[in-house]
């Protein structure tokens, strides 16, 4: 069985001049192998191309790209106290995409429903590069 997991952010405090730093929390979704070795298979990014960043919040506009062709989408941020979870949702669909952690700079779109309560106050409000996909949904 393939990994699968829950990317969870954290925001939390920090004694130093920055302040505001972000935790990851990466729990198993379900038991999982050990053989994670997926080459990408797409990319998510700001809609400004393949190399945009975009700004970890509920809302913003994502898209996917994969095998040549690009879906925009949106990412939805659900919090559940100071834990965030973050999704993809392509563009007039309801489904969600769980962004599980996978590798540095790499998540796999994860099929499930959200989790909490949306946190639509702009949080964690993180700037992030482009992301490789590692399991890419059939859109």
């Amino acid at each position: 069985m393939k990994k699968a997991l829950k990317l969870t952010l954290s925001a939390c405090c920090c004694a130093s001049a920055i302040g505001l730093g972000l935790g990851l929390v990466v729990e198993p979704a379900f038991a999982a192998d050990s053989s994670d070795t997926a080459a990408p298979c797409g990319k998510l990014s700001g809609p400004g191309g393949p190399d945009a960043h975009f700004v970890l919040r509920d809302g913003e506009p994502v898209d996917f790209s994969s095998g040549g062709q690009t879906a925009h989408g949106k990412l939805r941020l659900f919090h559940e106290g100071a834990l965030y979870h973050a999704y993809w949702q392509p563009a007039a669909s309801a489904e969600s995409y769980a962004l599980a952690n996978a590798a540095p700079n790499g998540v796999r779109l994860i099929s499930t429903p959200p989790q909490g309560t949306p946190a639509n106050d702009g949080k964690p409000g993180v700037d992030t590069p482009p992301l490789n996909v590692l399991s890419c949904p059939t859109l």
